[in-house]
């Protein structure tokens, strides 16, 4: 794992490629020199890779529909875990293959699990899963109803941003 990198140690260019990747994370180095006014791919890559190594880049991937696929249940499980074992619970429940994102949190509840499902059935399952660990206290269910946004995007942080100056 990498550090947290210094925004001032990015440039330019290096804005320019992450607001191009965060829109189409398929284009090709040159594709990407070209649109970034004509640009060598080899200076292009050499940022990139300097992007990656920094942890700035971390992945790249498709924007799948789960409902497309038959996942049309999205769950949003608080748990409450006790006696200090937060992180071994939370690793726990990060293997299920379900579960997209696992999250520490402040307030009432300790982290916030957001899973995909096809079933209620595979849902029950995971929950009483989470149940059988002797440090969870109490979880907390919502089904999500309707999706209004569930990606965000880079370019529109760094417009907004240019708002505020």
């Amino acid at each position: 794992m990498t550090e947290h990198s210094n925004p001032t140690d990015i440039s330019e260019l290096d804005i320019e490629i992450l607001k191009k990747l965060s829109t189409d994370g398929r284009l090709s180095l040159r594709q990407l020199a070209k649109d970034l006014g004509n640009k060598s791919p080899v200076t292009i890559k050499n940022h990139v890779e300097n992007l990656e190594n920094k942890g700035i880049i971390i992945n790249y991937g498709a924007k799948i529909n789960y409902e497309q696929l038959g996942y049309e249940i999205m769950a949003i499980i608080e748990v409450t875990i006790s006696k200090g074992k937060m992180f071994e619970v939370e690793e726990k429940i990060a293997e299920n293959p379900n579960v997209f994102g696992v999250y520490d949190i402040t307030g009432t509840y300790d982290a916030l699990i957001l899973a995909r499902f096809k079933t209620r059935e595979e849902l029950s399952k995971m929950i009483k899963e989470i149940h059988k660990s002797p440090n969870v206290e109490r979880t907390n269910t919502h089904f999500v109803l309707n999706s209004i946004k569930e990606f965000s995007s880079f370019v529109d942080l760094l417009d907004k941003e240019g708002e505020k100056k």
